[in-house]
């Protein structure tokens, strides 16, 4: 078959309806980096990539990037390394990760997942440092041993199975620094930095490895693909073989030799510009769109409205993915904002990817990040549960007239509304009563309306649109509205 005709049977592959309905789910950063567990906590991700830097990356505040971060001397990362740790080699923390693993129970992680409401989880099994949570029978030439006696990755598929959601693995493709550990500083260092040689075999046997093996749910590769088109298709063919309900992400970029001309300063210098324009123009992380892809994946960002393709927001519960114990608690999502940037996503048709960062020294989850597990699992539980299954609705966002901010979707014959009640005001009702005018809902002498829990909400039709008065119980409460069109 072809490179073209594979292509084209690639693209016949559609997004199954239970992705699109799962609204929530689960990422889980968790490598010998989390030992360390630190990176600078002074700028975000897309911040650092918009100001166009050279060695804008020294500063990662991704601490799985920590391994990278620490061959820059001057980098706050390596001067924290030399004050705790002095000369010792990363490869080390791998023996301490491995060490913890003692105290895991996969089968409470799970727990703590599915309470959240989450449909599926993907757990990373190989990061840029090339470490596997598998023992992989693909030797890696280079660090033949560089890889997880116990098979975390089997052992949480089992547990996240077993929990009710589906499970999916995160793979490295772009970056392998067993095989490659230039230090990476910017976008043009990056691309010159995908491994070439005897890593395209390598990557495959093991991406191949995870899908026979695991038969993920969802095949979420990084950065780009090590090996061209014609060589990437017939892998993607055989994991729809395997797994017909499988989705892909957007992050398999085949290699041209593009990348590796990345590494001449002056294309470097033309593709950093590129990025910091890109990277301001959409606010943070959003990838280029390869050959072919099922799901778009943009990082610490939230599109501005809906959008054509299937789409899930990756980012961290702080500025970073792994555990970062540098993070303070205004480095953290609040509780509100959680759950407004949830209703954001779903109102716009997008799953939201919550990652979780384990500690690499215990293998427990840190408090903070639980306790934003417990949030959205409430909120999920009670006035969010109508977020599963749902689709956007003509207007995804607005403002009522009182001015609260609204989120809407629809599912069923039922049109549902995010009410944010920490801004706006009340002009009717008693003390603890709210009153919000939906701009854009016409009501109809039919229409009614109920809390999430189901009890009947005062309403009338109002000229500027459909008002209604009730208590709110939490922040962002939800309305359930019928017989109802947009105005």
């Amino acid at each position: 078959m072809s490179s073209r005709t594979a292509l084209k049977e690639l693209r016949r592959h559609r997004v199954p309806a239970w992705w699109s309905d799962a609204k929530v789910g689960i990422f889980i950063h968790w490598t010998p980096a989390a030992v360390p567990g630190w990176a600078p906590v002074d700028s975000e991700i897309g911040d650092l990539l918009a100001a166009g830097r050279e060695d804008a990356l020294a500063e990662n505040p991704y601490t799985e990037w920590y391994e990278n971060s620490i061959r820059f001397p001057q980098s706050s990362a390596s001067r924290h390394h030399r004050e705790t740790y002095g000369d010792k080699p990363y490869s080390d923390f791998a023996e301490e990760f491995s060490e913890a693993l003692a105290s895991w129970n996969p089968d409470d992680w799970a727990r703590s997942f599915a309470a959240t409401g989450a449909r599926y989880v993907v757990l990373v099994a190989k990061h840029h440092d090339g470490w596997c949570l598998w023992p992989t029978e693909v030797v890696n030439p280079n660090r033949p041993n560089w890889f997880s006696r116990r098979d975390i990755v089997g052992e949480l598929r089992e547990a996240v199975l077993a929990a009710g959601m589906r499970f999916g693995v995160y793979y490295s493709g772009g970056l392998d620094w067993t095989f490659d550990d230039r230090p990476i500083g910017n976008l043009g260092d990056m691309l010159a930095a995908i491994p070439r040689g005897d890593y395209p075999a390598y990557a495959d046997a093991q991406v191949r490895e995870l899908i026979d093996r695991y038969s993920p749910s969802v095949l979420w590769n990084d950065i780009a693909w090590p090996s061209t088109g014609a060589e990437l298709w017939p892998t993607m063919q055989h994991y729809y073989r395997r797994v017909p309900d499988g989705v892909v992400n957007d992050r398999w970029m085949p290699w041209s030799p593009a990348m590796a001309a990345a590494g001449l300063k002056p294309v470097r210098r033309a593709a950093n510009s590129l990025n910091a324009r890109v990277t301001r123009s959409s606010r943070g992380l959003v990838p280029p769109k390869p050959p072919h892809f099922d799901v778009r994946t943009p990082e610490y960002v939230v599109f501005d409205d809906v959008q054509r393709h299937p789409w899930e927001c990756v980012r961290g519960m702080d500025q970073s993915f792994g555990y970062n114990r540098n993070s303070g608690p205004d480095h953290f999502l609040s509780d509100g904002e959680l759950l407004e940037m949830t209703g954001d996503i779903v109102a716009k048709g997008g799953n939201l990817l919550l990652n979780v960062g384990p500690k690499g020294e215990d293998a427990t989850i840190p408090d903070r990040q639980l306790s934003l597990l417990g949030t959205l699992g409430n909120w999920t539980g009670s006035q969010g549960a109508s977020i599963f299954a749902s689709r956007p609705w003509i207007r995804p966002v607005g403002e009522s007239v009182e001015g609260h901010g609204l989120r809407y979707w629809a599912r069923d014959r039922s049109l549902f509304v995010a009410v944010d009640q920490r801004g706006g005001s009340s002009s009717r009702g008693g003390a603890a009563d709210s009153t919000v005018t939906l701009r854009e809902v016409a009501p109809s002498p039919t229409t009614v309306v109920r809390t999430a829990s189901g009890e009947p909400v005062t309403h009338t039709d109002a000229p500027e649109g459909l008002q209604c008065v009730w208590t709110p119980s939490v922040p962002w409460s939800v309305l359930e509205i019928t017989d109802a069109r947009c105005r």
